[in-house]
């Protein structure tokens, strides 16, 4: 494990003293802003974290553990979320949360503020960060557990799905069943690498049986049953000869289903759906759309789990993946 960088070390590659790296680090006092700029450049460079615990306390950590997701207004993280919660909850350790909004400097910032407590671990959602971000953890001395991902090269733990292989593998399911002028409508592009990665598993699917995409739409908003029920819409306005739309979420998929239900576009026989992310909403469709369960609880669990497993005051990265294998649903839209 990399050495914990301090704040001498900081001062050192700024070229100031350790009182001027402070002053500026805590915002506190005068300094030129060509001053400013090398401490936070130095600071970023070797990714330190500042200590928030003083005195008699500064060596120790605290019973909490920091929680870094891109939403909190989304039914994926809250069942993250709830799944951490479940694990703790038995424990003394309190777990503290942070969003992103899917921005990685923001991501970056909430890293640090998250560290600089001394938490007992980190759960941060996905493996993209800024090289600030990965820095930190890399040198936290704490168990540091990606989650939701495992297309990449982790900092430490890492618990989740290949959502490459998840857009795969609907992907040719879709193709196995005859449909061949398909569409996808996507959320969060390109900030959602997740989202991202599952596009350009499917797309390998449909180049692989040489089949070529009919129609997609990538946007940036989020997901919402009516903006689902709206984007499909306009697809089929465009493209009315579609027979399957593959979207990035069960939200999107759910209100694409409630645009055929309510323009008397019979499902499947017309148009074959499916989503991604196995959420309960699904149930109380009049038809369960085709999905893949993205195993939300049980990765927060397992995250849990694994701090608690690691946690130690001499901690060393254990370098462990756990990637859960989820299968296609088809429900009823497939």
């Amino acid at each position: 494990m990399a050495r914990r960088p301090t704040l001498r070390d900081v001062a050192e590659i700024a070229g100031v003293s350790e009182m001027t790296a402070s002053r500026v680090l805590r915002g506190k006092g005068e300094a030129s802003e060509h001053t400013k700029e090398r401490v936070l450049n130095a600071a970023k460079s070797v990714g330190y974290v500042p200590n928030r615990i003083a005195g008699s306390l500064s060596s120790r950590s605290v019973n909490l553990v920091g929680v870094v997701v891109p939403s909190v207004s989304s039914f994926v993280f809250a069942e993250v979320l709830k799944g951490i919660s479940t694990v703790l909850k038995e424990t003394p350790l309190q777990p503290v949360f942070g969003v992103s909004d899917y921005d990685l400097e923001t991501e970056e910032s909430v890293i640090r503020e998250m560290l600089s407590w001394q938490p007992k671990g980190l759960v941060v959602a996905g493996l993209e960060h800024t090289g600030a971000g990965r820095k930190m953890m890399i040198n936290a001395g704490i168990p540091i557990v990606e989650i939701m991902d495992v297309d990449g090269d982790p900092v430490d733990i890492n618990v989740g799905i290949s959502h490459h292989r998840a857009g795969y593998e609907t992907g040719r399911e879709i193709l196995r069943r005859g449909y061949r002028n398909l569409g996808f409508i996507g959320t969060k592009m390109p900030l959602d690498f997740r989202a991202a990665k599952r596009f350009e598993g499917f797309q390998k699917a449909l180049d692989e049986a040489g089949v070529e995409l009919a129609d997609k739409e990538l946007i940036s908003r989020a997901s919402s049953v009516l903006r689902g029920r709206e984007l499909t819409g306009e697809m089929l306005a465009r493209s009315p000869d579609l027979d399957m739309i593959y979207f990035s979420s069960d939200t999107m998929s759910c209100g694409g289903l409630m645009h055929c239900l309510m323009n008397d576009i019979s499902v499947p026989d017309q148009l074959a759906l499916a989503g991604f992310n196995g959420l309960d909403l699904r149930y109380g469709m009049p038809l369960l759309t085709a999905t893949m369960n993205a195993y939300r609880f049980e990765i927060g669990k397992k995250a849990a789990q694994l701090i608690m497993e690691h946690e130690t005051p001499d901690y060393r990265h254990v370098k462990t993946v756990v990637e859960l294998k989820p299968e296609v649903e088809v429900g009823d839209t497939l």
